[in-house]
C-alpha cells in the first residue's frame, strides 16, 4: 500500500483539508481515545514517551488541529508568543525545573500552531518591539515591579508562570510553594525528626537573605515548635544560582556546626546534588546519619544514591496552564486569574516513608 505514489499525494491534500483522529491512530497503531488523550495533553494517560511522541508527530506531519484549536487558530491574533524569562540562557541551562517549564510552553504552541520567540534576561531590558509585535507574552519567574511595569506597557496580553505579582492585576500559574514546604516539615516531624537543618539561597536584590518562600516557611514553622536553631539554616547569595556548588558549601559549613542536623531540606534538587556529595565526604550515609528531602522533581532526582525524595513541582503543566491563560484572555477574559498546581510529595530513599495517614 505504501507503494502508492500518486494516491499517496491524494491522501495529503485530503488530509490537509480535514484529518481525522481515527487516521493519526491507525498511522501510529493505537486506538483513536489514546490519540485524543495524547492530543489533549492528558498527563494520567499512561503511555510510553516514544508513543506519545509518534502520535505528536503524526498530527503534525498531517496538519492535524482539534477543534477547539481550529477556532483558536482563527482568532484574529493569535500567531506569536514572546516568552520573557528571569534567567539568562545559561542559568536555564543548569535548572532543569526551569528548562521543563519552557519545554511546557513551547510544546503547547506548537501544537496551537503558534509561533513563540524567547527573550532571557540580561543587564538591559529588551527591545520592546518584540514584545509589540507578539499577541501576548508570558513572563518566566520573578520579576520586580519595575520589570511589571515595564512588560505591562509592552504587552498586549500578559500571563506570568512560576510566579504572581501580589497585587492580583495579573493572570499567573504556579506551584504553593509555602503549602508545600509546610506538608514536607509535616511529614518528617511524623517520622521523629526534630533536628532539622535547611539550605536555599538569597534573592538577589532581596535585603532579607531568608525571605524565599520556602526558606522563611521553614524558619515560621520551626519557631512555631520551638525547633528553630539558626545554625542549621543557611542561604547564600551566589553567583552560579541555585546550583550544585551552593549545596556544597553551605552543606560543609553546616556539618561544621555544634550540632548535627538529622535531615536537611534544600531548597531545590539542583543543591541537594551538592548536598550529597558534602555528606559523602564527611562519610555520613543518606538517610541514616542524615535524611534529605529537596524540591523540584527533576529527572537525576530518581538516580541519585539513594534516590532524592522530593516535592514534585509540575513544571511542564505550569507552562501549559500559563498558555491556557493567555488564550483566555486573548478570547477577551478580563478577570485576572490566579492557577495553583497541586505538588506532591516523592518519596524515595533518602528519607524513610512516612508513616501511613489513617
Amino acid at each position: 500500500m505504501t507503494s502508492r505514489g500518486c494516491g499517496r499525494t491524494g491522501l495529503l491534500k485530503k488530509e490537509h483539508a480535514m484529518v481525522t483522529l481515527k487516521q493519526i491512530a491507525n498511522a501510529v497503531g493505537v486506538s483513536t481515545a489514546t490519540v485524543s488523550r495524547v492530543l489533549n495533553f492528558d498527563t494520567t494517560l499512561s503511555i510510553t514517551a516514544g508513543k506519545r511522541q509518534a502520535i505528536i508527530e503524526a498530527a503534525e506531519a498531517m496538519n492535524y488541529a482539534t477543534p477547539r484549536n481550529r477556532n483558536r487558530a482563527n482568532q484574529q491574533g493569535l500567531n506569536r508568543l514572546a516568552l520573557v524569562h528571569f534567567l539568562s540562557p545559561d542559568q536555564e541551562l543548569v535548572d532543569p525545573y526551569y528548562v521543563g517549564l519552557r519545554l511546557g510552553i513551547e510544546r503547547r504552541c506548537q501544537a496551537l500552531k503558534i509561533e513563540t520567540v524567547k527573550v532571557y534576561h540580561t543587564q538591559s531590558l529588551p527591545d520592546a518591539s518584540v514584545l509589540q509585535s507578539a499577541s501576548g507574552v508570558i513572563a518566566i519567574g520573578a520579576h520586580s515591579d519595575h520589570e511589571i511595569s515595564w512588560l505591562k506597557a509592552h504587552s498586549r496580553h500578559l500571563v506570568f508562570a512560576d510566579f504572581a505579582p501580589v497585587d492580583g492585576e495579573f493572570d499567573g500559574v504556579l506551584s504553593d510553594l509555602a503549602l508545600a514546604t509546610r506538608k514536607l516539615l509535616g511529614a518528617l516531624q511524623a517520622m521523629g525528626y526534630k533536628r532539622l537543618g535547611f539550605i536555599g539561597w538569597a534573592e538577589d536584590d532581596a535585603a532579607d537573605p531568608f525571605g524565599e518562600v520556602r526558606c522563611r516557611t521553614f524558619i515560621d514553622w520551626m519557631k512555631q515548635r520551638a525547633l528553630f536553631d539558626p545554625a542549621l539554616c543557611l542561604t547564600e547569595r551566589s553567583i552560579e544560582r541555585n546550583t550544585e556548588r551552593t549545596g556544597y558549601d553551605l552543606a560543609c559549613r553546616m556539618l561544621d556546626s555544634n550540632t548535627r542536623p538529622e535531615a536537611i531540606v534544600t531548597c531545590n534538587d539542583n543543591i541537594a546534588v551538592g548536598v550529597y556529595r558534602a555528606l559523602h565526604e564527611a562519610g555520613l550515609r543518606i538517610p541514616n546519619d542524615v535524611a534529605i528531602a529537596s524540591f523540584n522533581d527533576i529527572s537525576v532526582a530518581q538516580f541519585m544514591n539513594p534516590p532524592l525524595s522530593t516535592v514534585h513541582l509540575p513544571s511542564e503543566e505550569i507552562g501549559e496552564t500559563a498558555v491556557e491563560l493567555l488564550l483566555e484572555r486573548i478570547s477577551g477574559r478580563e478577570l485576572a486569574k490566579r492557577i495553583t498546581l497541586a505538588a506532591p510529595i516523592i518519596w524515595r530513599g533518602s528519607t524513610p516513608h512516612p508513616p501511613a495517614s489513617h
